[in-house]
């Protein structure tokens, strides 16, 4: 049983239903996530043309501020990592990380965008390789090369990887250094006290577990047609459908929630090293199979183009299109400002995560951390599978743009990595290592989500809650997952999500600016504390007026 300062509400949860969590938090967001499966399988039309009106306007009218948020974001983080706040440690000031640095970084990483790394990293790309983004550019030129692989970075590289990490230090600041619950509202609280106990505050987490839920079951459908196409690259007998996609999805689930009954360190853990661990062994396979020196030279090169080309890229937002192109917004509308709407949507989720596994490091260290390691592996990664995809492109059998033309016939993103995987040595086994892979790192998400999502509505981080509850919202995520993507017409349901996940993003973009006052006002006061008077304890759970 827990302690008796655990608030009545929380303790009469348990005792009629077995559920240990705040009611309010657990059942709205439960109620919206489920209520909103049985309207866009109700009313799947009405859906798709409010929400493409919706996400339309948001596009036309503040595509500009989704790229200065972000920007904003990772200026903010480096120079709190370079202050000297950056020496301020998540915890006590004599407290160790729990994790070891490889474990660490695996972690995070299988958390955060391992899946999207295998969607994206020869389909985007080859995307932009064949279909420039910027206007005038020859397509399979070499300046389209150094375009395709300045985007594909920008996108998920140093950009990305702030929206994680500005939550995700907030949330350990607040939770480990002051004592606050492991919710998203204990980010706010110097600017709105112990309103965050109240209706404010859960109002704040109730958005982010819902947030949570969206975006993990857009990753889901994602995962759920990599995963289909790569089985139907295997055996012609595995048809792309929806029954199989239901049965990937249950399959996946089950995988998930066995993982999450295991726990943190015996599931999470040991499932993210075995992953990193083959994601890692494919790279070098491509690398060692393919033209050697030619990515050896690239990657160096690729290096240079990300870091000539992000600070440009950071200010970009194709303001030329109406001007040059007749449209209400450019090509970065359908391809940037759902990214980053995308990626804030899982902002509470990989925040509370990579802050629960990172206790005990300093600002500095966290922030290097999350931001420099996961890049300069992202580079790396889309240094050897897209340049590697040109080379096929240009000098072997082709047939990779063409397979990203859908209008022309080709089959699209999903099927990108294992048509790629068949110009090199033992293809059918590398198609299936990459499937389980891909396999892992949904599997992953799908059970670090749920983890957070209970963290979310328990509050709490140390106490394990119920097995039944953190299975509950690990079957939440499959079934939204397969409603969304199976039980409406064609794809429109997925197409549905994406659409209310660009505009759910909206509001989240506003908060960061928010918490990053929190988190500069509490520091402030902190330091100067320290300064002046300098005592064992100072920063305990006692400080939350602060």
């Amino acid at each position: 049983m827990r302690d008796n300062e655990t608030p009545p509400h929380q303790r009469r949860m348990y005792t009629r239903f077995g559920l240990w969590t705040d009611p309010a938090i657990f059942f709205v967001s439960a109620g919206v996530v489920i209520g909103f499966v049985i309207f866009a399988i109700l009313f799947t039309d009405q859906l798709d043309r409010g929400a493409t009106a919706a996400k339309d306007w948001v596009v036309t009218n503040l595509s500009w501020f989704f790229i200065f948020s972000v920007t904003a974001m990772l200026v903010f983080l480096i120079w709190i990592a370079l202050s000297k706040y950056g020496n301020v440690r998540l915890g006590a000031q004599d407290s160790k990380p729990e994790y070891s640095n490889l474990s660490w970084f695996a972690m995070l990483f299988a958390a955060g965008i391992g899946t999207v790394l295998m969607f994206w990293g020869v389909a985007e790309p080859i995307s932009h390789f064949g279909d420039p983004p910027r206007e005038g550019v020859e397509p399979k030129s070499v300046e389209a090369a150094d375009d395709a692989m300045a985007f594909a970075l920008y996108h998920l590289g140093l950009h990305t990887w702030a929206i994680f990490c500005l939550p995700a230090l907030a949330f350990a600041y607040f939770i480990y250094r002051r004592g606050l619950p492991m919710r998203m509202s204990s980010a706010f609280h110097p600017l709105i006290g112990d309103r965050i106990y109240g209706p404010i505050g859960k109002a704040i987490d109730i958005v982010a577990v819902i947030g949570t839920l969206f975006g993990v079951a857009t990753s889901i459908g994602l995962g759920t047609l990599q995963i289909n196409s790569g089985l139907n690259y295997l055996s012609d007998s595995i048809p792309i459908g929806k029954t199989q996609q239901v049965v990937i999805i249950a399959v996946v689930t089950l995988i998930a929630t066995g993982s999450i009954v295991a726990g943190m360190d015996k599931g999470v853990k040991r499932l993210s090293n075995l992953n990193i661990g083959m994601a890692v062994g494919l790279m070098i396979f491509v690398f060692l199979a393919g033209s050697t020196l030619f990515l050896a030279r690239g990657i160096f090169q690729t290096f240079g183009t990300y870091l000539s080309e992000i600070v440009p890229l950071a200010f970009w937002n194709d303001t030329y299109a109406d001007l040059l192109e007749n449209r209400s917004w450019g090509w970065q509308g359908d391809w940037t400002v759902f990214y980053w709407a995308w990626t804030i949507t899982w902002a509470p989720f990989v925040g509370i995560f990579v802050a629960r596994i990172s206790r005990g490091r300093t600002i500095r260290e966290f922030v290097l951390g999350v931001l420099v390691a996961p890049t300069a592996f992202t580079v790396v990664w889309f240094s050897i599978f897209g340049l590697s995809a040109f080379d096929i492109e240009i000098n072997g059998s082709g047939g990779l743009v063409a397979e990203m033309d859908t209008e022309s016939g080709g089959r699209g993103a999903p099927y990108a990595l294992f048509t790629f995987l068949q110009e090199f040595p033992l293809p059918t086994l590398m198609v299936a290592l990459a499937v389980l892979i891909v396999v892992i790192f949904f599997t992953t998400s799908s059970d670090s989500a749920s983890l957070v999502v209970d963290m979310l509505c328990t509050g709490e981080q140390e106490k394990k809650s119920p097995v039944r509850q953190r299975v509950f919202w690990a079957i939440l995520e499959g079934v939204v997952g397969a409603t969304l993507l199976v039980a409406t017409v064609g794809a429109s349901g997925l197409a549905a999500l994406q659409q209310t996940i660009t505009i759910a993003g909206l509001p989240f973009h506003v908060l960061t600016f928010f918490m990053m006052w929190a988190l500069v006002r509490a520091l402030r006061r902190d330091v100067e504390v320290v300064e002046v008077r300098p005592r064992a304890g100072e920063f305990g759970a006692d400080s939350r007026g602060s």
